[in-house]
């Protein structure tokens, strides 16, 4: 238990988010730039991808719909926002760059969803709401990056939108691991269930919600 939790006890933080089914997974990010330490990346991005490699592949083995995301701007910038003005690097991932790619490692199938956003969360002016609500996800893996930004501001847009959050710490990184431990803390006393990516199979597995192979 760390310092600051006995607080955010008493004054009844942290309880408990049942995992309901049907089950989604939000990819946050996972694009060349994050990974590289020269441009967006570092700290343990690296080793959150590649926990995420072995995610995926029990995602789609368990029929999950999938949802994947970029940061996009447009050639021309014309759709330079106070976020490009804030980081102004992030201009640079236009759709033919190849730091906005999504890493080989995770690239997404037929079927499953890229959203392409210019904002922290997935959520914000794109499709991933109304997609993820056709099929009727109710608890949304989360893995991505950066834990502190697009990552956590998707996770509180999911919870407003009255999805349930599922975040996989070790599934989700950052370019510096004080802001990543930090917001997982704060994450999971407001926002979401955090667990690991093992611990969360086999906490779904449950449920019983496995989808015949």
């Amino acid at each position: 238990m760390s310092n600051e939790t006995p607080i955010y006890q008493r004054q009844g933080f942290g309880s408990d988010l049942e995992l309901a089914p049907p089950y989604g997974l939000l990819i946050v990010d996972f694009v060349r730039g994050f990974l590289d330490p020269d441009k967006f990346g570092g700290g343990n991005i690296p080793s959150a991808m590649k926990s995420t490699v072995v995610l995926l592949r029990e995602a789609r083995h368990r029929k999950w719909p999938i949802a994947h995301t970029r940061i996009v701007f447009a050639d021309d910038d014309g759709d330079r926002n106070v976020f490009a003005m804030k980081v102004p690097g992030m201009l640079t991932l236009k759709e033919g760059d190849p730091s906005s790619a999504i890493v080989p490692e995770l690239s997404p199938e037929p079927g499953e969803l890229v959203v392409r956003k210019t904002v922290p969360s997935a959520f914000f002016a794109t499709s991933l709401a109304p997609w993820l609500t056709q099929r009727g996800v109710r608890t949304l893996v989360v893995a991505g990056c950066v834990t502190s930004g697009c990552v956590r501001a998707s996770v509180v847009d999911a919870m407003s939108l009255g999805l349930r959050p599922l975040v996989l710490s070790d599934c989700v990184g950052d370019r510096a691991i004080g802001p990543h431990n930090a917001n997982l803390f704060d994450i999971e006393q407001k926002y979401a269930s955090v667990m690991t990516r093992d611990q969360a199979l086999t906490a779904i597995d449950s449920t019983g919600t496995v989808a015949p192979g």
